[in-house]
């Protein structure tokens, strides 16, 4: 089995930064991709970033020039950097792990922008 933890979520004003974080753990054997989805309640999940093992990263066009997503691969971690918050932004945010060709999901960690 693979575990994904998450952890780091919180409450910020807009324009603030905030950093996630992702922790694989368990039958991690050939872990490959990792990264981050977002969902508000009301609205579709949506794809935030993702980073294979080599360290090639995308992102998505909401959040481009404003998150970095970087792992590290000695502690199977994933990390979400925020910055320039915006309100929009409030989501549960999942990390995900693909390792033999099966997708894994974290728990969720909660992040919420003031205006």
């Amino acid at each position: 089995q693979v575990q994904l933890v998450e952890s780091g979520g919180g409450l910020v004003q807009a324009g603030g930064s905030l950093r996630v974080s992702c922790a694989a753990s368990g039958n991690i054997f050939n872990l490959n991709t990792m990264g981050w989805y977002r969902q508000d309640p009301g609205k579709q999940r949506e794809w935030v970033a993702g980073i294979s093992r080599d360290g090639s990263t995308n992102y998505a066009d909401s959040v481009k020039g404003r998150f970095t997503i970087s792992r590290d691969n000695a502690k199977n971690t994933v990390y979400l950097q925020m910055n320039s918050l915006k309100p929009e932004d409030k989501a549960v945010y999942y990390c995900y792990a693909v390792v033999r060709a099966t997708i894994y999901w974290g728990q969720g960690t909660q992040v919420t922008v003031s205006s």
